[in-house]
């Protein structure tokens, strides 16, 4: 259907009528024949992605930090926070 859409000037109307098929799905599936080929048709469903490029150990470190930086920011506001409540505690008693 991706070829006969194609080779019928990329009429995606006409193709999704003839084959039964929404017209996004046809409009996706033949931008990513023209991405990957035939390849980029197959069925993907279930199947485990391809393992990710390892990093070097700089990346990982700039990774933690990141983590770590954002974990000490929320602390920080969640200390600021028990602060308010304890001082607001004060005032109405």
């Amino acid at each position: 259907m991706v070829l006969y859409c194609i080779a019928n000037n990329y009429d995606y109307s006409e193709t999704a009528v003839k084959y039964q098929v929404k017209y996004t799905n046809l409009y996706n599936w033949v931008k990513r024949y023209e991405e990957k080929g035939k390849a980029g048709l197959e069925d993907r469903r279930g199947q485990r992605k391809a393992k990710q490029e390892s990093r070097t150990p700089e990346e990982e470190a700039q990774i933690r930090i990141a983590q770590l930086e954002e974990q000490v920011k929320y602390q920080q506001m969640e200390i600021d926070l028990l602060k308010k409540v304890k001082e607001l505690e004060r005032r109405d008693r």
